[in-house]
């Protein structure tokens, strides 16, 4: 049985929508966000304190993209995945990972320095500077989803998940708003697949089942 550890919204996101889109059976504890802070004893399980931490036939996974890289690969054949042979595998790698170390990174300092730290180490300069990166880094997307639905290969893929969860961050932290157009109507069509739906539905049940507030990881505009 796999099993991943989660916040609710949290980057840990991506490996549950890849497992609802799979349709694989999984087990999934809800954490307190950070659980670094909240749930010590979590630091047993991965000593960084970060989701998410994924276990499946006794290896533990720590990096989102690659959970869905390795689901895709793992428990495959799966459309979800851009094999080698086909046209678009290396536009399928490059925002498999593009999704997370250029989209996701600029959201955390706005997220921080917007939000977690302490009224007098709040930077506004940073909010902006990095609200204004994220914003330029989805020319490309924007630009991609102008002229197809998906962002390669002519169909949803774990690429999606993991560009898509970075438009999920955009709308918790308050900058969703911002997104252009084109971007705007792609992450329409992806918060509306039914995988995406049930990812959220699960955490919402696994939290009030195990007794964990929904502590999103930034304040919904």
């Amino acid at each position: 049985m796999i099993t991943l550890y989660h916040c609710h919204d949290a980057r840990s996101f991506r490996p549950l929508w890849a497992l609802e889109e799979l349709g694989l059976e999984y087990e999934l504890k809800m954490l307190p966000f950070p659980p670094r802070v909240f749930q010590k004893p979590y630091l047993e399980i991965n000593p960084l304190g970060t989701i998410p931490t994924m276990l499946d036939q006794g290896k533990r996974m720590t990096e989102s993209a690659a959970i869905c890289q390795y689901l895709a690969a793992r428990h495959g054949p799966t459309t979800l995945a851009v094999g080698v042979e086909e046209p678009d595998f290396g536009p399928y790698l490059n925002f498999l990972h593009f999704g997370e170390a250029t989209l996701t990174f600029p959201q955390t300092l706005v997220l921080r320095y917007g939000t977690f730290e302490p009224a007098e180490r709040k930077q506004p300069q940073v909010v902006e500077d990095y609200t204004k990166w994220f914003l330029a880094r989805l020319r490309l997307v924007e630009q991609i989803t102008g002229e197809q639905d998906y962002i390669c290969a002519g169909r949803f893929t774990m690429a999606d998940i993991s560009v898509g969860y970075a438009l999920l961050l955009a709308q918790n932290i308050g900058i969703g708003h911002h997104l252009p157009p084109n971007v705007r109507a792609y992450w329409d069509r992806l918060a509306a697949r039914d995988g995406y739906q049930r990812a959220q539905a699960a955490q919402n049940t696994a939290s009030e089942d195990q007794g964990v507030a929904i502590t999103a990881v930034g304040p919904k505009p």
